[in-house]
């Protein structure tokens, strides 16, 4: 079983095409049958495959270096060479592929399912191509192209609608669980959760992926506690949920300390949709630290939480719909004749007749 990897760098290569034969015919009462050269097989492609049930880059820690199969060389009588095999490399959703040194983003596979990344050479001619009116008996043929070899990054980016942000036990693993069929750990002490988790929340007929990425502290800038590991990780998701810990002291900081972590990550993540929660109201005095928070970032959708009443939770789920945005809210509607879920349809048409 492989551990959680989200980066790594491998070794790839296509195979070189095969080269083509310098052959003549040879046959009994055929003295001069001629070139008859075949030609050299192509070299196999360096292919990478996305696979649904992968979530990780673990395996490709296992094997370092890819190399697909060399075309074979031509043979006599026009027998062309066989086409080397490709290699595949099979990869999870979100991968994208980066130049090692300079970090440019050579290729996303988002929305592939199989792409070819390096191609192979092309197989060389035979001789039997180069045969003329004055030429009858080349003896040359071509050689097979070389294939391509190159060292890449290999970066998995988590695909989620909205991700969790917010300080060490501040219910983010909680929330996750309540909401999805995740199990992430949940404990009393920090950093429990040590890699991103996934979890599908279903409401009304669709499914909205929500991901809990490993707590930041003040400071991760400067690379305190787990840095900004993981905050890649967000770059992705169509909005932001804030979770704030109503038993911290500095509970009114935090959301101003976590935007500025982020800031110094990516400024652009600060422009996605966000909302706050302020989690732990079944605490003593959260509700007046509740409006609080609310007149001190009214700018800001802020909802309270907590995973033992049930009222808040449907508000939660609501505005982490509203998050996902008109893209989806779009594709939605022509799927359900206008509304917005199917849900809403059903009612409409009950109520009108």
């Amino acid at each position: 079983m492989f551990g959680f990897s989200d980066e790594t760098y491998i070794d790839i290569a296509s195979g070189n095409g095969g080269n083509g034969c310098v052959s003549f015919h040879r046959e009994k009462f055929v003295p001069k049958g001629g070139p008859d050269g075949g030609d050299g097989g192509r070299g196999g492609d360096v292919v990478f495959v996305v696979k649904e049930n992968l979530r990780t880059l673990g395996h490709l820690k296992m094997v370092r270096s890819y190399r697909a199969e060399n075309g074979r060389n031509g043979q006599g009588d026009r027998c062309f060479g066989r086409d080397g095999r490709d290699i595949e490399i099979p990869v999870p959703p979100g991968t994208i592929l980066k130049d090692p040194d300079s970090g440019e983003i050579l290729k996303d596979l988002t929305g592939e399912t199989r792409f070819v990344f390096l191609k192979g050479g092309r197989g060389g001619q035979g001789n039997w191509h180069f045969r003329t009116a004055t030429r009858q008996a080349p003896k040359f043929a071509q050689t097979g192209e070389p294939g391509q070899e190159m060292r890449i990054g290999v970066e998995l980016l988590v695909i989620a609608d909205i991700g969790f942000v917010g300080f060490p036990n501040a219910g983010k693993s909680s929330l996750l669980n309540l909401l999805t069929n995740a199990r992430s750990k949940v404990a009393g002490y920090p950093f429990t959760t040590k890699i991103p988790q996934l979890g599908a929340m279903r409401y009304y007929d669709r499914d909205i992926i929500l991901a809990d990425i490993p707590g930041i502290i003040e400071g991760a800038s400067q690379g305190l506690g787990m840095g900004f590991k993981f905050l890649r990780h967000i770059s992705r998701t169509k909005g932001l949920a804030f979770l704030i810990d109503l038993t911290d002291d500095n509970y009114l900081d935090s959301y101003r300390i976590l935007t500025e972590e982020l800031h110094s990550y990516a400024p652009s993540l600060l422009e996605k949709p966000q909302v706050i929660i302020a989690t732990k109201m079944d605490e003593e005095g959260a509700e007046e630290r509740y409006e609080e928070l609310q007149k001190s970032f009214g700018d800001v959708k802020v909802l309270p939480l907590s995973i033992y009443i049930d009222e808040y939770l449907e508000d939660v789920k609501r505005a982490f719909f509203d998050l996902v945005g008109d893209d989806g809210m779009k594709r939605d509607r022509e799927e359900n004749g206008g509304f917005t879920t199917k849900v809403d349809r059903d009612a409409y048409y009950r109520e009108e007749f």
